[in-house]
C-alpha cells in the first residue's frame, strides 16, 4: 500500500526544472474563529510530508470494481474480495512514480524559507479565538509532472486544527466529544410512563413500533457464528451497563446482563467517570436498539475507538480494520486524527493497524461537515470505504440532524467559510461518500398511526440531506436524482450558489428510518431521544438479519448495498416518503417527493420485501 513520503530538497530543484510549477491545492477562506497574525519565522522548521497517490483509487475505477461484486445484475454478485486481494490490487507497483528517486521514506524537516521555495507559497501563523495557533498557507504549487503522483502535502492548506477543549488536558476535540460532529442525538424530555401499545407510536418509538412500521419480523437468527454486527463509538462516549439492563427489562428480558463484545481500538475504553446524556446518550441509544432488534441470540460488537487522552477519528477506526491504511495516502493526519502511540505517558502506547476483522455490517452515528475537511482527506477515506465494500462489508452512516445545514446548524458563506448566518447549504461527510449508505430520519406524524405514511422528520431535528460539494454522482443514483431535479428543482427555488446545482454531484441520504421520539434508558431513567443517530443502527440491524438469512442458506453477506437498492428490482421494497422538508440556512431546504429525494432518500425499508429479494440473489 501507499507509504508516507518526504521530498528530498536537494532533488526538488532538479525536478522543478523538468516542468513548470502549477497549483496543486488552494483554500478559499479561513474557518470561523481564525485570523492571520504574522508570517512564519524564516528559520522555523516545517515537517513536510508528501502522500503519494495510490493506483486504482479514482472514483470511477472504484465504482466499477464495486459494481462487479455488488450490482444484482452482475454475474460476480457476492464474489467479494479477500483482504489479501484488496491489498495486492491497491499496492503501489515498483516504479509506480516516475520520479521516485526524489522521494524517500523519511519525514524531512525544512526551514520555512526552503519550504516556501519548494512549494512556491508563503507560510503564515494563524490564531484561533481560543488562543490556539496553526501554521498554514493559502495555496501551494508543485512541478506539473509531479502533480499526478502526489495526493496531499502537509502542512499546507488544511485548516482543521483541532482545538483544546475547556477543562481538558487533551489537545484534541474529536467526533466523540460532546458537541462535536454533525450527528448529535437530542434529549427532548424525561418519560414518566412508557406506552407499550402500538397506538402510541406517534408519541413514543419503541422496538415494537419499529418492527411494526417496517415489517421487521425475524425472531430467531440461525447463522450467528458466521454473522457479525459492529457499532462504532468514539471515546469518551460510553454506554452505562445499568442502562442497558433497564432497557432490556422493559423491552427484551433475554438481554438483561448482556453486553456488547468490546473491540477496543487505540486504547478505546468504556469510561465511567463522566456520566450524563452528553457522554452516554449516543452509545446507549445505539446499543439498546441494535442489541434488541437483532435479538439476544446475535452478538453485537462495540468498536470503542480512541483513548481518553488523545481521542480518535474515523481514520483511526479504518487503521484497525485495514492495516495497510495506517500508511496509505499519507497516513493519519495529526490535524484531524488521533496519532498513536499517544505521546501522553498515560495514553495508549501502541497503534492498532489491522487488528480488527471488519463486521459484516458496521453502523456509525457520527459525522463531520464536508467543509471541515479537505477534498484529499475525504477522498482517501472514501476510497477505504470502497475497499471494505469489496470485501463484503456494509457501511452505514447517519446523514446529520440539521437538514441542509451542518454541525451546530452552521452554513457556508459564498467564500467557503462557515457561520450561523451563512445561506449556502453545508453537506455532511461521510454520508456524501458514494461508497457508504447514508441514512436519514423520518417520523410518525402527531396523531397518526403506524399504518399511516411517515413524513420526513420535522420534530426537534431534521433529516440531513442534499448534494455533495466534493463527490461526483455515482452511476447507481443518476436516473433517480435526475428525475428529482427535473420534477422538483427546475427551476431551482433558491438563488444561484445556494447549493450544488450541477446535477452531477452525489446526493444523500440513500434511505431513511424513524428518528423521532425514541424511548431510551439514560443514566437510570427513560427519555425521548431524536436523531439520525437512531435511524442508522436500526437500518444496520435489519441488514444484519438479512445477512443472517443469506448465510444460513450458504450465501455471502450483502456487502455494499447501494447498487442493489437503487436497482429497478428493489424499488418496491421501500416505503416512499413524500411529505416533509429538511430546513436550514434560512430556507425550508429540500422537499420529500415521490421517488428519490435528498431528504429521505429512497424511503424507509420494508424488511419482509427486502429479505425476500435478497434471498433470491446469488
Amino acid at each position: 500500500m501507499l507509504a508516507l513520503f518526504s521530498l528530498a530538497l536537494a532533488a526538488v530543484a532538479t525536478a522543478q526544472t523538468l516542468s513548470p510549477s502549477v497549483q496543486h491545492a488552494k483554500r478559499t477562506a479561513l474557518p470561523a474563529g481564525w485570523s492571520r497574525v504574522r508570517r512564519h519565522a524564516p528559520d522555523a522548521v516545517l515537517p513536510l510530508r508528501f502522500g503519494l497517490t495510490q493506483p486504482n483509487v479514482d472514483m470511477k475505477s472504484l465504482e466499477d470494481l464495486l459494481n462487479d461484486v455488488s450490482h444484482p445484475d452482475s454475474p460476480n454478485y457476492g464474489d467479494h474480495w479477500s483482504p489479501a486481494r484488496v491489498a495486492e490490487h491497491f499496492a503501489p507497483t515498483k516504479g509506480n512514480h516516475p520520479h521516485r528517486r526524489v522521494l524517500d521514506l523519511r519525514q524531512r524537516c525544512r526551514p520555512r524559507s526552503q519550504a516556501e521555495s519548494l512549494l512556491n507559497t508563503e507560510y503564515h501563523v494563524y490564531e484561533h479565538d481560543s488562543g490556539k495557533e496553526h501554521v498554514a498557507c493559502d495555496a501551494y504549487h508543485l512541478p506539473a509532472h509531479v502533480v499526478p503522483h502526489v495526493e496531499i502535502v502537509t502542512p499546507t492548506i488544511d485548516f482543521n486544527a483541532i482545538l483544546k477543549r475547556s477543562g481538558s488536558t487533551s489537545t484534541h476535540i474529536t467526533v466523540g466529544q460532546p458537541g462535536a460532529g454533525t450527528v448529535q442525538p437530542v434529549l427532548a424530555g424525561k418519560i414518566e410512563n412508557i406506552f407499550h401499545e402500538l397506538d402510541n407510536c406517534d408519541k413514543q418509538i419503541t422496538p415494537a413500533c419499529l418492527r411494526a412500521l417496517y415489517n421487521f419480523v425475524y425472531p430467531f437468527p440461525l447463522a450467528t457464528k458466521q454473522n457479525s454486527y459492529g457499532i462504532v463509538e468514539y471515546t469518551p462516549q460510553a454506554y452505562v451497563p445499568a442502562d442497558l439492563d433497564l432497557f432490556a427489562k422493559n423491552f427484551s428480558s433475554g438481554l438483561v446482563g448482556a453486553r456488547p463484545i468490546l473491540a477496543a481500538i487505540d486504547g478505546g475504553v468504556v469510561q465511567n467517570t463522566s456520566e450524563s446524556f452528553s457522554f452516554n446518550g449516543e452509545s446507549n441509544l445505539d446499543l439498546e436498539y441494535a442489541m434488541t432488534l437483532v435479538t439476544p441470540h446475535q452478538p453485537v460488537t462495540l468498536y470503542q475507538v480512541g483513548d481518553l487522552q488523545m481521542g480518535a477519528s474515523f481514520n483511526n477506526l479504518l487503521d484497525a480494520l485495514d492495516g495497510s491504511f495506517c500508511t496509505s495516502g499519507g497516513g493519519d493526519d495529526p490535524v484531524n486524527d488521533g496519532i498513536y502511540p499517544d505521546p501522553d505517558p498515560a495514553g495508549y502506547q501502541k497503534q492498532d493497524c489491522g487488528t480488527i476483522k471488519p463486521a459484516n455490517v458496521i453502523s456509525t452515528s457520527y459525522g463531520y461537515n464536508e467543509a471541515d475537511l479537505s477534498p484529499a482527506y475525504t477522498a482517501r477515506q472514501c476510497a477505504e470505504y470502497a475497499k471494505l465494500g469489496l470485501m463484503g462489508v456494509t457501511i452505514v452512516y447517519s446523514s446529520g440532524d440539521n437538514g441542509v445545514a451542518g454541525n451546530q446548524a452552521l452554513c457556508l458563506n459564498p467564500d467557503g467559510s462557515q457561520s450561523f448566518s451563512g445561506n449556502v447549504f453545508n453537506p455532511s461527510f461521510p454520508s456524501t461518500c458514494p461508497f457508504v449508505t447514508g441514512v436519514g430520519a423520518t417520523q410518525v406524524n402527531p396523531n397518526a398511526t403506524i399504518h399511516d405514511p411517515e413524513s420526513a422528520c420535522q420534530q426537534v431535528i431534521h433529516s440531513g440531506g442534499g448534494f455533495s460539494n466534493y463527490f461526483a454522482i455515482p452511476g447507481y443514483q443518476q436516473g433517480v436524482v435526475a428525475d428529482y431535479i427535473k420534477d422538483n428543482l427546475t427551476p431551482s427555488p433558491y438563488p444561484p450558489g445556494t447549493y450544488n446545482t450541477s446535477g452531477t454531484s452525489r446526493a444523500y441520504p440513500d434511505i431513511s428510518a424513524n428518528g423521532a421520539n425514541y424511548v431510551v434508558a439514560v443514566d437510570g431513567q427513560f427519555g425521548l431521544v431524536y436523531g439520525t443517530s437512531a435511524s442508522a443502527p436500526v437500518v444496520g440491524s435489519m441488514l444484519t438479519m438479512i445477512n443472517d438469512a443469506r448465510l444460513a442458506l450458504g450465501k455471502k453477506p450483502i456487502g455494499f448495498i447501494n447498487p442493489t437498492i437503487y436497482s429497478p428490482a428493489f424499488r418496491g421494497a421501500f416505503n416512499d416518503i413524500t411529505t416533509g422538508t429538511n430546513p436550514g440556512c434560512g430556507t425550508k431546504g429540500f422537499s420529500a417527493a415521490k421517488g428519490y429525494d435528498p431528504v429521505t432518500g429512497l424511503g424507509t425499508p420494508n424488511f419482509a420485501k427486502l429479505l425476500a429479494l435478497w434471498i433470491l440473489q446469488k
